[in-house]
């Protein structure tokens, strides 16, 4: 079910979404977090694609935030820096309970509401703020929000240089971002990672959480041997490969060298050198791994390269901070850097 709210206001929505709840005679209790998403439309489905997916293990309500910048109301005595309720775009309300939207010209709103099929475990509500409006996407994101639940705060691809600092970020209790899909990722990185806070996390990092796990466990078997060099193979300027180099110069205190793949898409393999021979996990497969030890048979596993949807998914089940990425991202990155 997918309800158009053109020049709405945000009690509107909220009203409406209780209305559909009434009617098929369920509430918003179940839900466990609220997503909200910046995006554009460019970006906006697939993003939403990726959230439906996530809700079905984490049932939540989506916000998306779609700025409006292609058209202005004529006529409606504002302009581009005043929204409808004479507020200026520059100034931001010491009041979240005043409904922004709430004006005599028109409400600069139009919104989305989908429901049932269309919206996983959950509901999507889609916010197209015009004019003044864009400014303040947290007082139109506040009265939508699932009482005594999480929020979570997910740009699918750039992000603000500052996510706390953003206005949406600061409500957020996890802010997620995915570097690699920006337009520039190292540039992208490097901004998070000058305005890193413990809340923050970057989905290039989740990428990895298969290789580290079979890793460690790899080194967890004896004998229990130093590390002497390491090596990684992949694609050129594929962050996560940066940060997986991180994490291992920075864990095992030795240098790293990194050999390019032609034509890869992810990480192929890891190699551990150490006393009695040679620790690796190589995928020459987008969907096998196999892993080496000295003196054993060598072993075949399943190892499929993560879906946007799989790192969403467990950001979404963990929300606390991770301090082994803050660990990477504030002292590894510099090693492999210098």
């Amino acid at each position: 079910m997918i309800i158009d709210m053109p020049n709405t206001r945000t009690r509107e929505i909220a009203h409406k979404i209780d209305e559909l709840h009434e009617e098929r005679g369920e509430s918003a209790t179940g839900r466990v977090l609220t997503l909200l998403i910046a995006a554009d439309d460019a970006d906006l489905e697939h993003a939403l694609e990726v959230a439906n997916a996530a809700s079905r293990e984490h049932p939540c309500r989506v916000i998306a935030i779609v700025p409006d910048t292609s058209r202005r109301d004529a006529g409606d005595g504002t302009d581009a820096g005043t929204d409808a309720g004479g507020v200026k775009a520059m100034e931001k309300t010491d009041n979240p309970a005043i409904d922004l939207t709430d004006g005599p010209a028109g409400s600069n709103l139009d919104a989305q509401v989908r429901f049932g099929a269309d919206a996983g475990a959950g509901e999507i509500i889609i916010l197209r703020p015009r004019n003044g409006l864009i400014s303040h996407p947290d007082t139109l994101v506040i009265p939508l929000l699932v009482p005594d639940v999480p929020v979570v705060a997910w740009w699918p691809t750039t992000p603000p240089s500052n996510p706390a600092k953003d206005l949406m970020g600061a409500m957020a209790r996890s802010r997620i971002t995915d570097a690699m899909r920006s337009s520039n990722p190292e540039a992208t990185i490097e901004r998070l990672r000058r305005s890193w806070t413990p809340e923050d996390v970057d989905l290039s990092w989740t990428r990895l959480t298969v290789w580290r796990g079979l890793l460690a466990s790899m080194l967890d078997q004896p004998p229990h041997l130093p590390i002497t060099a390491a090596k990684v193979t992949g694609p050129r300027e594929f962050l996560p490969m940066d940060l997986l180099c991180a994490w291992l110069r920075l864990k095992l205190g030795v240098p790293v060298d990194v050999e390019y793949v032609d034509g890869a898409e992810a990480v192929t393999g890891v190699a551990l050198t150490r006393a009695d021979g040679v620790v690796s996990l190589e995928r020459p497969h987008e969907d096998q791994a196999l892993i080496s030890m000295p003196g054993q048979t060598p072993q075949t596993i399943s190892v499929p390269v993560r879906t946007i949807e799989d790192c969403l998914t467990e950001e979404l089940r963990r929300i606390d901070p991770d301090e082994v990425y803050g660990e990477v991202i504030n002292e590894g990155w510099d090693l492999i850097r210098h």
